[in-house]
């Protein structure tokens, strides 16, 4: 057996006797979460003032971006999480100096460029992206407020010098941004579509990038 074969036989069979410890959920996810739509921009049109209503398409965006598939790639630590728990990673995985994992086990050692699925396991399948990566440290968003993850996405010192038009790019087309709507069997996606998430993030930013709180 191969040294990668083994190790996603050891991530599978691990997670399916549940050895892993809890993390509790986020709470803009719990809060958030219920139905698999996302509101489209009209909806909020009878908001009459325009930062009301700009902080009111923020919140309905934040339902993705609280969403497990996106948070657990923007850990508080440089170890990222996994499930609908947000239990840590299995095996333990700490990435210090890169997004792409620790020297010798970086990600690409058990994700692939496409979902792989297991056969007779809990997992179902292991995710897989030919991006696949953890978001850089100044963009964790496990443990922050809607008010605090939404400043932190429009602030270029932080979010990678990102304008907004680079922001409704990265949102609307990146490949692994869109992955979160095709995460393999065993995980439910967020709601709505990448399309009407990104519509959610231009409106946002048109209507001046109010946050909540």
């Amino acid at each position: 057996m191969s040294r990668r074969s083994y190790l996603m036989l050891l991530a599978a069979t691990v997670a399916s006797f549940g050895i892993v410890a809890g993390f509790g959920s986020i709470r803009g996810y719990a809060e958030t979460s219920g139905g698999s739509q996302l509101k489209a921009v009209s909806d909020f049109d009878a908001i009459a003032g325009t930062s009301e209503r700009s902080k009111a398409i923020f919140e309905e965006a934040s339902r993705v971006i609280t969403h497990p598939r996106c948070i657990n790639c923007h850990p508080a630590t440089r170890s990222p999480t996994q499930g609908e728990d947000m239990h840590r990673h299995v095996p333990l995985m700490i990435a210090k100096d890169s997004s792409l994992g620790p020297a010798g086990l970086v990600c690409g050692t058990c994700h692939g460029p496409e979902n792989r699925p297991i056969i007779g396991s809990r997992l179902k399948s292991i995710p897989g992206n030919a991006h696949w990566q953890l978001a850089p440290a100044s963009m964790a968003w496990q443990g922050l407020t809607l008010g605090e993850i939404c400043r932190q996405v429009k602030d270029t010192s932080r979010n990678g010098n990102r304008s907004h038009a680079d922001l409704i790019k990265h949102m609307g087309t990146d490949h692994l941004v869109g992955w979160a709507w095709h995460p393999g069997d065993g995980r439910p996606a967020p709601p709505g579509s990448q399309e009407t998430f990104a519509a959610l993030i231009t409106a946002w930013l048109q209507t001046g990038a109010e946050c909540p709180g």
